[in-house]
């Protein structure tokens, strides 16, 4: 098992050197997948790389989406030569502290999903809280399964050899639609689910491109896709079988 982190980030610059920061002691590769961010967050990415050999940049000229941005960071890490990617947001949502368990759990079981489930304090927005609890119920149907404790949350450890042959094989959402579905992919394809108890804020004035119209509109759609392509989406037993070894 050879690890890496990715951040994703598209204007986070005042908040990605404390989210280094956390992760620094870990000694770990970083790479950091630049969603056309302004020119404020790439100075602030270019100081970073400068201070520290271990983080790498990957630019995207303008801004594609988080799910673009994931799947650069998911070829990019392969490319490379790793086997897992440990994602996490650059906002500061996540608990940095709880990378070692999503490691931990990777390394009893290769294969595997590592999936946030969301600890939330009393931050979170009710109206973003009441909408992950509809999508886990979606997310539980359009699996047959209740393995997903959280189909939206970030905060992951992907196995990339079975994410790559997934997404060579089905096209998923450029943005805010791709965590949900990517799961759903992964769990139809055969790939095994742990969920991992995660601490998750919302910092007060953080900033936050989630389009409350806009891109709940595009979870709406995505289920929809899915719920009509399923069951026939499966892969076949022995093609699965291959993909998780």
């Amino acid at each position: 098992m050879r690890p890496c982190i990715a951040i994703t980030i598209y204007d986070h610059g005042d908040t990605i050197a404390k989210v280094v920061e956390g992760i620094a002691s870990l000694d770990l590769p970083c790479l950091i997948v630049d969603d056309g961010s302004g020119e404020a967050t790439r100075r602030e990415l270019d100081r970073l790389t400068a201070n520290h050999s271990w983080i790498a940049v990957v630019r995207h000229e303008k801004n594609l989406g988080r799910g673009a941005a994931l799947r650069t960071a998911y070829r990019k890490a392969s490319e490379k030569g790793y086997t897992h990617l440990v994602q996490i947001d650059a906002d500061l949502q996540h608990d940095t502290a709880d990378i070692t368990k999503f490691l931990e759990a990777s390394k009893k079981k290769t294969d595997a999903l590592v999936l946030g489930n969301p600890i939330f304090d009393e931050s979170i927005p009710r109206a973003r809280l009441y909408g992950r609890q509809l999508s886990r119920v979606i997310v539980w149907v359009e699996t047959l399964s209740m393995c997903v404790s959280d189909p939206l949350c970030g905060f992951r450890c992907v196995p990339l050899k079975a994410a790559l042959r997934v997404l060579s094989n089905q096209s998923t959402g450029d943005r805010m639609d791709f965590d949900p579905e990517f799961v759903v992919r992964m769990v139809r394809y055969g790939v095994p689910v742990i969920n991992i108890p995660t601490r998750v804020r919302y910092p007060r004035g953080g900033l936050s491109h989630f389009h409350m119209v806009k891109d709940n509109l595009r979870l709406a759609r995505v289920y929809l896709r899915l719920a009509c392509e399923f069951p026939g989406s499966r892969m076949p037993s022995a093609s699965r079988r291959e993909l998780t070894r």
